[in-house]
């Protein structure tokens, strides 16, 4: 500050030196001269008060931008579920600013990256949940999830996933065995659930507890009248043996009947 001074006597000595050099030639009264530096000293007293004004005005927008930024840090770590923010009390107030700053910025992008991964969860639940038939995902929408909630939620999302392959699969299966004996019994279709089951877009069947729990029914009935059909047709066989025998047909004639 010394040598800033110092620099700052000798530009104000040489400016002055020549205003009286250039006022000397030129003629001006020394009554006049004496009133032309009174203005000079006016211009450099107003300069360095606009100087440092401008710079109190930084001070204090770099102190307001401090509070402000303080204030939203505390709610954003509220938001999110987060620990007081620490700051450095004994730095400058400008890298204080620019601290306090750059954590908002980066808590902000916390809360949006977990607002947008909710909302991803949420649509992926809620694709499921048509499909299954099961109930949303219970979460509140009016506040930031925490890192636990979006854990547990992927959880949920991910066994929901598991458990729509598993009813796939098991829908596939029971569907072709179903069309096997349908067909094996010339039996057509004559129930809406029915012909849901044989119907060739397959996405539109829903895949819920209770339309898996009616597969599985319809697919051991449509079984059970396989069976008594075959026990019927042995019987016959049985029987028709039986009168081979007693009436003596040749066996020729049994094995074209046959």
């Amino acid at each position: 500050s010394e040598v800033l001074a110092a620099e700052a006597a000798s530009c104000l000595n040489r400016a002055m030196a020549a205003l009286r050099d250039i006022w000397e030639e030129i003629g001006i009264p020394e009554e006049q001269r004496l009133e032309r530096t009174d203005v000079v000293k006016q211009h450099i007293k107003s300069l360095l008060d606009m100087m440092v004004a401008e710079e109190e005005s930084l001070k204090e927008r770099l102190l307001k931008s401090i509070a402000m930024c303080r204030k939203e840090l505390d709610t954003l770590c509220s938001e999110l579920q987060l620990g007081p923010i620490e700051t450095e009390e004994k730095s400058t107030i400008l890298q204080m600013e620019k601290n306090l700053r750059m954590r908002v910025e980066e808590l902000q992008k916390q809360k949006q990256d977990r607002k947008q991964e909710l909302k991803a969860l949420q649509e992926q639940d809620r694709d499921l949940c048509d499909i299954l038939c099961t109930a949303l995902f219970s979460i509140d929408n009016g506040v930031v999830p925490s890192l636990e909630d979006l854990e547990c939620y992927r959880r949920h999302v991910a066994s929901l996933n598991t458990l729509k392959e598993q009813r796939w699969e098991e829908f596939v299966s029971n569907k072709r065995q179903i069309i096997l004996l349908m067909e094996e019994l010339d039996h057509t279709p004559d129930t809406s659930f029915e012909r849901d089951v044989v119907c060739e877009n397959e996405e539109v069947f829903c895949l819920s507890e209770d339309n898996i729990v009616a597969l599985q029914n319809l697919l051991q009935q449509l079984e059970a009248r396989r069976a008594l059909n075959e026990a019927v047709c042995a019987e016959l066989r049985t029987r028709i043996v039986a009168l081979w025998e007693r009436l003596q047909i040749p066996q020729e004639e049994r094995e074209a009947s046959a």
